[in-house]
């Protein structure tokens, strides 16, 4: 796997912790809001910290989007696992939450298992009625093996 590609991964799991924990902080700003006060969720959308996580996630679904035009689902969720990581101590320094020492063993677990899973090939082959993509000549393949 290429630089890019790694790169790639990476930037999938800042963005998606970095959005959350963005989204987050910005809520605590409004507290319990419900489909009853949908002028509440409204003046949530105008806070800043709100702005800045749906930027965030955009980004983070921009990446995955392009992770997933050349690797199997489940491969590149594994993959990016680390997020879990990197959101809890977003959660902790960010947000001043307390992260029990069972979540951390429970964050632990779920990374572990999933890089198990993250070590195997990043495209199987494609069964009947799939066409792969990848194929040579796809820009995205082009741009993701450093040729572009």
């Amino acid at each position: 796997m290429s630089f890019r590609k790694y790169l790639l991964l990476v930037a999938v799991a800042v963005f998606a912790a970095s959005g959350d924990v963005c989204l987050a902080r910005g809520m605590r700003d409004f507290g319990a809001l419900s489909l009853a006060n949908l002028s509440g969720l409204l003046w949530a959308l105008l806070n800043p910290w709100i702005v800045f996580g749906i930027v965030l996630l955009i980004l983070f679904f921009t990446c995955y989007l392009t992770a997933l035009s050349w690797a199997d689902l489940t491969y590149v969720l594994p993959a990016t696992a680390i997020s879990y990581v990197m959101m809890a101590l977003l959660a902790q320094h960010v947000l001043h939450e307390q992260v029990t020492t069972k979540r951390w063993i429970g964050i632990a677990l779920v990374t572990l298992g999933v890089g198990f899973v993250a070590a195997g090939p990043e495209r199987t082959t494609c069964g009947e009625g799939s066409s792969p993509s990848g194929t040579p000549g796809d820009p995205v393949t082009a741009l993701m093996e450093g040729e572009g």
